[in-house]
């Protein structure tokens, strides 16, 4: 399946989403903050299918980890969530590089089936660039 790259400051929500994806078979990597996220892409050399960014973190916010993981690694898919209005319209501005918000809270279900949409479309565009805002 597919390697995915969780970025959640709320443990538990982390931990839930992660073990949903694991039991989808997919291969789930966990940081605490944006920049967590960024030394794991770093340390794989962007080798991940997918980055769940939570918007609101401390250290580095998911609108900042979202421009620079699609700056050095613009084939990684981006999904976002966020359970505050005002940052998900600000990540409207951000349609080039994320797939989709996901509003807080939400069903598991949702979650997997999102991911499962976003790396469905990846792999039937393997060859599709992004362009980095």
């Amino acid at each position: 399946m597919a390697s995915i790259l969780i970025a959640e400051d709320e443990q538990a929500v982390r931990h839930l989403v992660a073990r949903a994806l694991r039991m989808d078979g997919h291969d789930v990597s966990e940081a605490e903050d944006g920049a967590e996220a960024l030394d794991l892409l770093d340390e794989a050399g962007g080798r991940f299918d997918l980055i769940l960014s939570d918007i609101r973190m401390p250290a580095m916010t998911g609108i900042e980890l979202a421009h620079e993981a699609a700056r050095k690694w613009p084939k990684i898919k981006i999904l976002l969530m966020t359970g505050y209005a005002e940052q998900k319209e600000a990540a409207t501005e951000l349609t080039a590089i994320v797939e989709d918000v996901l509003d807080k809270p939400f069903a598991i279900g949702e979650v997997r089936e999102r991911v499962g949409e976003t790396l469905a479309a990846a792999e039937s565009k393997p060859n599709a660039e992004r362009i980095c805002a």
